[in-house]
């Protein structure tokens, strides 16, 4: 008889328990979907505000700190209940819960990350009058309780009693995220019903070291064991069965196989997976169906696998201290541009696969190949993983532990190791998975209290310590990562190894938040702050306008930018003062909203633009790999809000996404420019000296193979139009390397002697042309800060915008862009209703380099301009 899975997504509702010990309960209410979470439905039946909008989070906090209850009735036919087995299985519960079946206490959950199951055999009774009644107590108060047995522990954001509750712990309110503690069924329940089933299998890859052969290990364990039964294990791609075998198991139900297999692109051979732009995703079905002894099913299951090997490297450098870390893949190393993650929303349960398709299709649109999904947030839903394989972004994953001083008691030990064992197995097989990192910023966190934290003990068992979360992160979770998976562990992001601080740029990963947060360096300074692999740093920009009058909800008086309204969406402290501070030493800016979100959007895009750019200067060729990946904070929001992300709730890009999508291309051209005081005579004099400004040039190259192309410097005196410089050559971009192409004085700039001199308002405009002559990438450098400039007049730019129609409704637009000067930062906007999908924001432009945008849904709407300069400042 076959193993089947009765989802129980009918007929539930819920209510308040309102007294414990009198059970008096709140107004039941129907559910309107299942899976679901309180806060979820609540909103949905107008039974509390919109916590997303104005100050109603602060409206919404007693739902935490309640107790919930759902219950609902469902049918068990006589064929499930003539087999053997019969389990409930809940994939979700969050987080704290106590499960009761037709009157028969079945299970105490306490981790929202772990996947119960139930023996409900002998409770099950035939039709429809099974009653199954979930009941939540308030994991906050649960939380609180835990804290008072085994004390108080440190951390950054959030309620310190969230360090002892399994839940994701971003509930708990972050520098970007509401307080928000959502409870509820939040994944699917189903009944179970089987003679046997596939209770693990994994799935291995090796491949040989020239890449010339596949070798699959496959291991399944059936549950319980049947020694008359086989399992048919069948790999196939989209077309055809590749390979197909029969096992037989051995003691304990367990069955294993091992096919090598060629590589290539023959019927019986496979062919590689890739991350996005080095090659094909291809990925492979590995179907395994067990067969009783007389053919019937017993139980099937479907797994799609690449055939990939992914390394980290970390290795000792040429004419650097330290080592490297990177990625290879498949022999290849790549430099990771990407984005970390949060989750989709605050509400987990109302994200549907095609919104976090969007999500992630707007990572390869914008040139990304990695995401890191962060420790504070959950293990990530099939569907995101599934995703990640088909579109080719690696996969940095964190354990759930997130800025704090972690507790290590036998009874959290206890709730760990399922979720850590269950998610791994989960997660294993995924070809995108690249690597597992125990925790985000604990050591730092550590570090920070002077916590005991001896990097060169690499044997003692840390939980008699004040940081016992190194018996989590240096014992646990690498035994259960190596024993379970073939994925890489790496203790924390950041985490250096060879035993220093997680702040050594020469080692590991690093979080380099001295910009913004720390000593608050500026952005231009981002050359000297590159670490060997930089999995976080950011800048804060405002969402896009219409973001920001969706919360203010219609409440006019409150728009402005230092509006009570405007402080409860940027969670981040201090941040007015930071925002203020970048801009005020960058720009001229307005406080109308509509100018303040337009300036920092602008500074936004020009900080990350700027660390892309230095950044992948220092890939520099095998045994040069100074820097190896940039991970900005962050790519997404859970809510309405002002932070880091590069796209807003809606998935509205900001200018930065466009800026790091030209600096995340195949080739690039980078330039930096750089002022020097040189000392006359003997140097003893600081009445006489000489200011040089000279300017460097660099071009990249991602692909595997040289590429010649043209360069093409011009420059042009913003304050004199006549004014032109020029200056062409050919030039070889190393394969998978930066190349540099161009040193010398600004052209235009005189030596000054005094820094009273005149300064010429010299940019400088970069090309690479290929062949064709077409543009493999441009890049225009400004003298900064840009609050000195004196922008020419609005008519003298003769910006001209010519829109180009369609042939198909469903076409995009081009829009042709020109100018007689130089302008900086243009960004094109609409009215009315609907977005506009635009191919590029935040763009510069010369004379004689027209730049065309497309834009999906004008609708025939008017364009509006906004750039530096254009009077609204």
């Amino acid at each position: 008889m076959t193993s089947t899975k009765s989802y129980l997504s009918k007929n539930w509702t819920f209510a308040q328990l309102k007294d414990t010990s009198s059970g008096d309960f709140g107004e039941w209410l129907s559910c309107s979907e299942m899976p679901t979470t309180v806060h979820a439905e609540l909103i949905k039946q107008k039974k509390i505000p919109d916590p997303f909008l104005g100050m109603n989070e602060w409206e919404v906090q007693w739902v935490g700190e309640a107790t919930w209850v759902f219950k609902t009735t469902f049918s068990v036919s006589d064929e499930e209940l003539k087999k053997s087995g019969a389990n409930l299985v809940f994939e979700g519960l969050d987080t704290y819960a106590s499960v009761n079946l037709n009157g028969h206490q079945i299970l105490e959950t306490n981790n929202q990350f772990v996947t119960y199951r139930a023996d409900v055999k002998r409770l099950l009774v035939p039709g429809d009058s099974n009653v199954l009644v979930i009941t939540f107590p308030s994991t906050f108060l649960k939380g609180k309780d835990l804290e008072e047995r085994h004390g108080k522990l440190a951390l950054w954001n959030g309620d310190s009693s969230r360090l002892h509750v399994r839940k994701a712990q971003y509930n708990y309110g972050w520098d970007w995220g509401p307080v928000l503690l959502t409870v509820g069924p939040w994944r699917p329940i189903y009944l179970h019903t089987y003679t046997a089933y596939v209770s693990d299998y994994r799935l291995s890859t090796v491949l040989s070291p020239e890449f010339s052969e596949a070798t699959l290990f496959a291991a399944v364990t059936l549950t319980p064991p049947i020694a008359t039964a086989t399992a048919r294990v069948t790999l196939k791609s989209s077309d055809n069965v590749v390979r197909q075998e029969e096992i037989k198991w051995s003691q304990g139900g367990a069955g294993k196989l091992e096919w090598n297999i060629p590589i290539g692109g023959k019927k019986d051979e496979v062919d590689l997976w890739w991350p996005v732009g080095y090659g094909e995703q291809k990925l492979y079905d590995v179907e395994i169906q067990v067969i009783d002894e007389r053919g019937d099913m017993l139980d099937e299951l479907l797994s799609r696998i690449g055939f990939r090997d992914a390394q980290v490297i970390q290795e000792p450098l040429i004419d650097q201290e330290g080592r490297s870390f990177l990625f290879q893949v498949n022999g290849v190393r790549i430099f990771c541009g990407g984005s970390n993650w949060i989750p989709a929303d605050s509400f987990l349960t109302t994200v549907p696969e095609d919104r976090y398709r969007s999500w992630l299709q707007l990572m390869v649109d914008g040139n990304q190949n990695m995401v890191r999904v962060w420790a504070g947030g959950i293990y990530e839903s099939d569907i995101f993983y599934d995703i990640c394989d088909e579109l080719g972004i690696m996969v940095w994953q964190d354990f759930a532990f997130g800025c704090g001083q972690y507790p290590a008691y036998d009874e959290f030990i206890e709730r760990l190791i399922p979720e850590a064992e269950q998610n791994v197995v989960r997660v294993r097989h995924h070809p995108s998975l690249v690597i597992f990192a125990g925790n985000n910023e604990d050591y730092q966190v550590a570090e920070s209290l002077k916590l005991e934290l001896d990097y060169s003990d690499e044997t003692s068992d840390f939980r008699s310590t004040n940081f016992p979360a190194r018996y989590i992160y240096e014992r646990v979770l690498p035994d259960i990562v190596e024993r379970l998976s073939d994925v890489h562990y790496h203790r924390a992001s950041p985490y250096s190894g060879f035993h220093k601080p997680t702040t050594d740029k020469n080692y590991g990963d690093l979080h380099q938040w001295n910009v913004w947060h720390g000593s608050q360096e500026p952005w231009h300074n981002w050359d000297i702050l590159a670490g060997r692999f930089v999995s976080e740093f950011g800048m804060q920009g405002f969402p896009d306008i219409r973001t920001v009058d969706y919360w203010l909800d219609g409440k006019k008086e409150e728009r402005y930018p230092q509006s009570r309204t405007m402080n409860q969406h940027n969670k981040a402290d201090g941040f007015e003062r930071r925002l203020e501070l970048y801009l005020v030493e960058n720009f001229k800016h307005a406080f109308d909203i509509e100018s303040y979100v337009y300036y920092t959007q602008v500074m936004q895009a020009e900080t990350l633009a700027s660390a892309y750019r230095l950044w992948r200067r220092n890939w520099r060729g095998k045994g040069r790999e100074y820097t190896a990946g940039a991970l900005v904070w962050q790519l997404n929001d859970c809510w309405p809000v002002t932070s880091w992300a590069i796209v807003d709730y809606f998935l509205r890009p900001k200018p930065a996404y466009f800026a790091i999508a030209r600096e995340l291309r195949q080739h690039t051209i980078g330039m930096t420019r750089r002022e020097v005081k040189l000392p006359s005579g003997d140097g003893r004099s600081a009445a006489f000296f000489t200011l040089d400004t000279s300017v460097e040039v660099w071009g990249t190259n991602s692909q595997l193979s040289d590429k010649p192309a043209k360069l093409v410097l011009e420059a042009f005196d913003l304050d004199v139009a006549e004014w032109r410089w020029k200056e062409e050559k050919e030039v070889i971009l190393a394969a998978n390397s930066s190349t540099e192409l161009w040193k010398g004085q600004v052209p235009g700039q005189p030596l000054r002697h005094g820094y009273s001199e005149p300064v010429r308002t010299i940019i400088i405009s970069g090309r690479l042309l290929s062949g064709d002559g077409a543009v493999l990438a441009r890049y225009v450098n400004w003298p900064e800060p840009f609050k000195y400039i004196k922008f020419p007049s609005v008519e003298a730019l003769n910006l001209k915008l010519e829109v180009t129609k369609p042939d198909s409704p469903s076409d995009a637009e081009q829009i042709r862009l020109s100018s007689d000067r130089p302008i900086k930062g243009i960004v094109l906007s609409v009215e009315g209703e609907g977005d506009v999908k635009w191919s590029d924001q935040a763009i510069d432009l010369v004379p004689g380099d027209e730049q065309v945008v497309q834009a999906w849904g004008l609708k025939g709407r008017k364009i509006h301009t906004r750039f530096l300069g254009d009077g609204s400042a």
